[in-house]
């Protein structure tokens, strides 16, 4: 529940409660409040202002953190797992754990990903498979990676925040 504050409306005093977010114009000139993490609503931020995330449907289910590929089904823009052994580069991330077919909040690689475990601070990590990362990165030495992405995505600043690089991929 947001703040309360008297104002006077109709020439008499009554309590409103702070806007949580915004409807637009019809909002102008209203007192905010900050959301339940905090922060102002994005719906309050002018525009250009904010994460720089696609909304796009999910082919499946994702889980908070995990890496994303951006594909083309039949034309439309849709994501999946990002995985290291079947050709599906990571392009972005997701912070919700979304279903099969519901639209993905994604976020573009360059950002930090806040919703991972596990991480040793000051490690680098790579591009693992089912939307993972692996701490080594694959050996292209190595036969058995043949046709596998080696793609490196980042340090880690804490065990669950990992900042992002869009260094790009390579094909073994």
């Amino acid at each position: 529940m947001a703040q309360r504050f008297l104002a006077r409306t109709g020439g008499k005093t009554r309590q409103l409660e702070a806007k949580a977010t915004s409807a637009g114009a019809a909002d102008a000139g209203k007192i905010p409040a900050l959301d339940s993490s905090g922060k102002l609503d994005m719906s309050m931020m002018p525009a250009g202002i904010g994460a720089d995330t696609q909304i796009l449907p999910a082919s499946e289910a994702l889980s908070a953190g995990n890496l994303v590929n951006i594909w083309s089904d039949g034309g439309v823009a849709k994501v999946r797992l990002a995985d290291n052994s079947n050709g599906r580069a990571a392009d972005g991330y997701v912070l919700d754990a979304v279903a099969s077919a519901a639209d993905a909040t994604v976020f573009p690689l360059d950002g930090t990903n806040s919703e991972l475990t596990g991480l040793t601070p000051g490690a680098e990590y790579w591009l693992g498979t089912a939307g993972g990362v692996i701490a080594v990165p694959l050996d292209e030495t190595d036969s058995a990676n043949a046709n596998k992405i080696s793609q490196y995505l980042g340090k880690a600043k804490s065990a669950t925040e990992l900042i992002t690089e869009d260094d790009g991929y390579v094909i073994l």
